[in-house]
């Protein structure tokens, strides 16, 4: 008797968009296959929301998201569900079906991930968030990207400069700069003990 083997269904990205699998799960795009995005911990939830509240008073309530806006990247995955993202007023009428950025959307101005916990370098949650989601946002013009990471007490902001992150790190109680918020008045200590 021959034994059967199941392919699994290559989707493009626009068939992507199309599926609806009945559930509430996020997924992302890897070579055509859809891969399950792992519910957020608490830690991750709480500091994106904190910031969600602080951002309020800099921007409109309707521009910020936190764990639900996908944007399409290039490269592998081809999505990313980011912690937190501000659009700009052109994103709100352009996302009227699916909370989606494409790639033939201007990119969103500021996109913050918290980074999940990793043992060194190598792992793969520290890759993610330092080195391939940095390359991602890079090339599809991300004006400012936070890395918050609360294992290393660190919050990097990479700012896009002639097309490439320039990175500075702040810690304890030093104030945050950012170049698309300016008047936003936070600490790093403030973020990373952010529990709301």
């Amino acid at each position: 008797m021959k034994e059967m083997t199941h392919t699994p269904v290559k989707f493009t990205f626009e068939q992507y968009l199309e599926y609806d699998d009945g559930t509430d799960n996020r997924y992302e795009l890897f070579d055509g296959e859809l891969e399950k995005v792992p519910p957020e911990s608490q830690e991750t939830y709480g500091i994106a929301r904190f910031l969600f509240v602080q951002l309020l008073s800099l921007a409109e309530l309707e521009r910020i998201f936190t764990h639900s806006l996908e944007l399409q990247v290039q490269g592998n995955p081809q999505n990313r569900f980011p912690d937190l993202v501000v659009v700009s007023e052109v994103h709100l009428e352009l996302m009227d079906k699916r909370i989606t950025i494409t790639l033939n959307m201007p990119p969103p101005p500021f996109v913050v991930e918290v980074v999940s916990p990793y043992k060194n370098q190598n792992d793969d949650n520290y890759q993610r968030d330092y080195i391939d989601k940095r390359q991602q946002y890079e090339s599809r013009g991300i004006p400012e990207y936070w890395i918050i990471d609360p294992q290393a007490q660190l919050v990097v902001v990479l700012l896009l400069i002639n097309g490439r992150y320039q990175a500075t790190k702040f810690s304890g109680n030093q104030r945050i700069v950012s170049r698309i918020f300016p008047k936003l008045e936070l600490t790093a200590a403030q973020v990373l003990q952010a529990r709301v």
